[in-house]
């Protein structure tokens, strides 16, 4: 018994089409694998190289950051100066009042003085 040859045909190109499924499936899979693999491969050569330059390059400081924390230290002392020369300025008042209350009645005190001597003469 013979097959028509439209059916042979036919039964020929399914089989070709499922073989090219599998084979383009696992070929797939095994290249997709590969391209995981050298993703993670080329990254961690890249954390490496970069942990590698952080020991080789020092830290340096920002100039300007240095530069806000001298101004902020330098206003910080202003004003700490400041507070002290108004309290010292507010002592300085209250010993001139008690200077002048002192004064007056020493003032009173030579005038009664004169007073009584003038009187005594």
């Amino acid at each position: 018994m013979t097959t028509p040859p439209l059916a042979q045909f036919s039964g020929q190109q399914q089989q070709q089409t499922q073989a090219a499924r599998d084979v383009n499936t696992a070929s797939l899979c095994r290249i997709g694998q590969e391209t995981v693999q050298d993703i993670v491969l080329r990254t961690m050569e890249i954390f490496q190289l970069l942990r590698n330059m952080q020991q080789l390059i020092p830290y340096v400081e920002d100039d300007s950051s240095k530069l806000e924390d001298r101004m902020a230290n330098q206003l910080r002392a202003a004003s700490e100066e400041r507070r002290e020369v108004l309290e010292v300025n507010k002592k300085l008042k209250q010993k001139n009042q008690q200077l002048k209350m002192i004064m007056d009645q020493l003032r009173n005190l030579i005038w009664e003085i004169n007073s009584m001597l003038a009187v005594r003469s």
